[in-house]
């Protein structure tokens, strides 16, 4: 039986997004865990995830792929966040080693690098603030990474993740990554 024009074209499709995510892997000078495989196609079919992994299981992978399917998107946007400025500025370092100057952004409230870049790494209250200013710079944001996530269950700051959580635009996938997440099944239902 001959398939359908509809189905030919999700088969196309279906095989574009493998060889994103193929051609990333190559990139990689070692072998990804399932749980990487499996986040990483997640998020390749345009869902949010929860990646729950010890220190140093490699949960970053699947930022990275974020990062990486963001910059084939035209005019797509990703916003990195984190709790405190040491690791916004190491992730700025990163990404400006491998995607240049001109594409990438810093935001830490007492920094303002290049805003409008199409990676901005901040830390978290930075897009809370941005969120409730109705900030033009979350036009064409298709992507929010939240390390340490876990720190929506701290008393003093919690609150903040949780209104960035509430409060993007449903069209924007989350990943969120943390070592220390002890109920990820529940926090993940909450997440949902």
């Amino acid at each position: 039986m001959t398939p359908s024009p509809s189905e030919r074209f999700a088969a196309s499709r279906a095989r574009a997004k493998l060889q994103q995510f193929e051609l990333f892997r190559r990139e990689l000078s070692f072998d990804l865990d399932e749980f990487q495989i499996a986040s990483c196609a997640s998020v390749e079919a345009g869902r949010s995830v929860l990646v729950a992994a010890p220190t140093g299981a490699g949960k970053t992978v699947v930022a990275e792929f974020g990062v990486f399917l963001a910059m084939r998107q035209p005019n797509a946007k990703i916003f990195y966040t984190a709790p405190i400025k040491a690791l916004s500025n190491q992730k700025f370092s990163e990404f400006v080693r491998r995607y240049g100057e001109s594409e990438v952004g810093l935001l830490t409230g007492d920094v303002n690098i290049n805003p409008r870049a199409r990676i901005v790494v901040m830390t978290t209250e930075v897009l809370r603030n941005m969120l409730y200013a109705g900030s033009d710079l979350l036009d064409d944001l298709a992507y929010v990474i939240m390390d340490e996530v876990h720190y929506l269950a701290d008393r003093f700051r919690g609150a903040v993740w949780e209104e960035v959580i509430i409060h993007l635009p449903s069209e924007v996938r989350l990943i969120s990554l943390s070592a220390t997440v002890s109920n990820a099944e529940e926090f993940g239902d909450w997440l949902q």
